[in-house]
């Protein structure tokens, strides 16, 4: 008994690695096996519109999970799984997305990016909406807090892709959709953007509306920049239609004698009440400017720069704001630019010359008051006249041949004079200028063209 006993005891050791090989090819029989049933599963549902689906396996049996967007998804994905071949049973762990109620979506813009945000309905739906965002805002930055729900209401998609179209013109704002009313806030890119954007929500879906567009159109900018340097006057920003930019350049050609003009103006709605009769004497104000520039927006009428004398200075300040029309405000931030070296008279006629070479000093017609538009050069030949302070300056007048001797002798004379006066008003000594009216006996051109004629009518000093 004692030897069967012994034998016994040595050979039940041995069913231990037969053991363990058993469970080895069991488990190494089952892995392939799940995970052919796995990829079998997944291709059952491969048709079927899930989020945050995961299939586990434990031998032939799934575990499915999974976030349903109908009963009916859902079910259905449950029975295609069941009916996988190999499958033996489905542990439904699925659920429907939840529901809101409103249905909200948001894009809200700032200066650097578009944060897209509230829900869509289906992950389809959201991938569309996020590359429809991107092609539209091409090269801004498209934040995705878009989450996924039940509940949208009709012709969400539709509703949603005009609205990312109005974000592109919004330079900041947000567009909030809350079941199928709309609303809207925020400063339109370009002037124009703001009613762009009412005619394009007139194209939302049937039943969709608008509560609220508080969308504001941004400043109505003109602005005109005098460069001495590279003397040039700059015109940019924004004038009511083409003709009136006809006559702002026209304008700015007749006051800027002596710069080029360099147009870079847009004709574009959205101009104040009062525009075109406001801007003509802020330049005016402007060409009296060593330096400077002038900025109109909306209803006021910046101007900034360096005078060329105390006076003027005095005289720009006290007049731009009475020259607006009513309701307009002017602010005027000047400086006086230093006076320049003094010249000799060869030099200080050379001077004169120069100027008056470029330009002329312009009268109404028949008249002897002066045209405003001869304020920036009248302010340069006192300018001059300061450059000299001992030199006497004859001011002579000259006419063209239009009408008799004696009235343009009269005319000529008192247009002298009254040049001589706006330079006297500057501080000038009244002493150091004699007006000479010489009508029209010294033309320099011929008086049967009205380019003749135009050359014939001028002023000229003479420095003794």
């Amino acid at each position: 008994m004692r030897g069967l006993y012994r034998w016994s005891n040595k050979w039940w050791p041995g069913l231990i690695p037969l053991a363990i090989l058993f469970v080895f090819a069991a488990w190494s029989n089952t892995v392939p096996l799940e995970a052919e049933l796995a990829a079998r599963a997944g291709a059952a549902l491969k048709g079927t519109v899930l989020d945050k689906t995961r299939i586990a396996m434990d031998g032939r049996d799934v575990l499915l999970s999974a976030s349903a967007f109908s009963e009916e998804g859902r079910l259905s994905a449950v029975s295609q799984v069941a009916a996988t071949p190999g499958v033996r049973l489905v542990n439904d762990n699925t659920r429907l997305v939840p529901e809101t109620k409103p249905f909200v979506w948001t894009a809200e813009r700032d200066v650097v990016r578009v944060t897209l945000s509230g829900n869509a309905p289906l992950p389809g739906s959201k991938a569309r909406l996020l590359d429809a965002a991107r092609a539209s805002l091409s090269g801004t930055e498209v934040v995705d807090r878009i989450g996924l729900a039940r509940g949208a209401p009709p012709r969400f998609d539709t509703a949603v892709l005009l609205l990312i179209d109005q974000i592109a013109k919004l330079k900041e704002g947000k567009i909030t959709m809350s079941d199928q009313t709309v609303t809207l806030a925020g400063m339109a890119r370009d002037l124009g953007g703001r009613e762009a954007i009412a005619a394009a929500l007139k194209n939302l879906p049937e039943g969709y509306s608008v509560a609220s567009n508080a969308v504001m159109a941004p400043p109505y900018v003109f602005q005109a920049n005098k460069d001495p340097v590279t003397t040039t006057l700059t015109l940019s920003g924004y004038v009511p239609n083409n003709d009136v930019h006809a006559a702002v350049v026209t304008a700015a050609g007749r006051k800027f004698a002596n710069e080029k003009i360099v147009d870079n103006l847009k004709a574009s709605i959205g101009a104040p009440s009062g525009f075109a009769a406001a801007v003509g004497p802020a330049l005016g104000a402007l060409s009296r400017l060593s330096t400077g520039t002038l900025v109109v927006s909306d209803r006021e009428v910046k101007l900034s720069g360096d005078a060329l004398y105390d006076v003027a200075a005095a005289q720009i300040r006290e007049t731009l704001g009475q020259s607006l029309p009513q309701g307009w405000v002017a602010k005027a931030e000047l400086s006086v630019k230093p006076p320049a070296s003094p010249v000799d008279s060869t030099v200080c006629q050379q001077l004169f010359n120069d100027l008056l070479s470029k330009a002329r000093i312009r009268f109404e017609p028949t008249k002897a008051a002066i045209d405003p538009d001869s304020a920036g050069l009248l302010d340069r030949l006192i300018q001059t006249a300061q450059r000299c302070p001992g030199a006497n300056i004859d001011i002579i007048g000259h006419t063209d041949g239009d009408g008799t001797s004696e009235a343009d002798q009269m005319l000529s004379q008192q247009r002298a004079e009254a040049v001589a006066e706006y330079l006297t008003r500057s501080g000038l000594p009244a002493r150091r200028f004699s007006a000479i009216g010489l009508g029209s006996s010294q033309p320099v051109a011929d008086n049967d063209s009205e380019a003749g004629r135009a050359q014939n009518r001028r002023i000229e000093f003479l420095v003794r």
